[in-house]
C-alpha cells in the first residue's frame, strides 16, 4: 500500500492507494477508523501528486469538483451511495432521506446513513454534504467541527 500525508486547514489527511495514484482512502489521521500506515506501507508523495494538487486547490477555494482515479472498497449498495454522494454539488447539502429517495429506496435512510459512515474517501466523495432531516449536522468520521467547517467553507451553511 502506498500513502501520502497532506496538511490541510482542518488537519492532516492520509491518502492511500496504489502506486499509480489510484486513491482507495482519504481520511484525517485522527479520524474515526482512519487507516494507520504500518511497516508494510510505503510513503510515496509522488504517486499521489495529482490527488494532493486537487485537494490543495480545493482548500484554496479554486476547485469545486474532483477528477481522480478512485477505488473505494465496499458493498454494491455502499458503492451506489458513494456514487450518489459524488453528485451532490459543491455548496449544497442533501438529507439522508433525499439521498435515499434519489436512489429509489426512500425508506432506506438508515442504510444510506450507514453507507455514508463507511465512506473511505473523505472530501472527494463528499459525505460531509449529508445532513439530518431537520438541517442538523449529524455524524462525521472527522468530527462535527470539521463537517461544519467544510460546509461553511463551501457556502452550504
Amino acid at each position: 500500500m502506498r500513502y501520502s500525508l497532506l496538511e490541510t486547514p482542518i488537519g492532516t489527511l492520509v491518502l492511500s492507494g496504489a502506486a499509480d495514484g489510484t486513491v482507495s482512502s482519504i481520511d484525517f489521521t485522527d479520524g474515526r477508523g482512519a487507516p494507520q500506515p504500518d511497516g508494510s506501507w510505503v510513503r510515496d508523495d509522488a504517486a499521489f501528486a495529482e490527488a494532493r494538487a486537487q485537494l490543495e486547490a480545493y482548500f484554496a477555494g479554486r476547485l469545486r469538483q474532483f477528477a481522480l482515479p478512485l477505488a473505494p472498497t465496499g458493498t454494491a449498495f455502499q458503492q451506489h451511495v458513494w456514487q450518489a454522494l459524488g453528485q451532490i454539488p459543491y455548496g449544497s447539502t442533501r438529507t439522508y432521506g433525499q439521498l435515499a429517495a434519489a436512489l429509489g429506496a426512500p425508506r432506506a435512510m438508515r442504510a444510506v446513513g450507514a453507507a455514508n459512515g463507511r465512506n473511505p474517501i473523505s472530501i472527494v466523495i463528499p459525505c460531509h454534504r449529508l445532513i439530518g432531516s431537520d438541517g442538523s449536522l449529524t455524524g462525521y468520521g472527522g468530527g462535527l467541527a470539521r463537517k461544519r467547517w467544510l460546509l461553511e467553507f463551501e457556502g452550504a451553511r
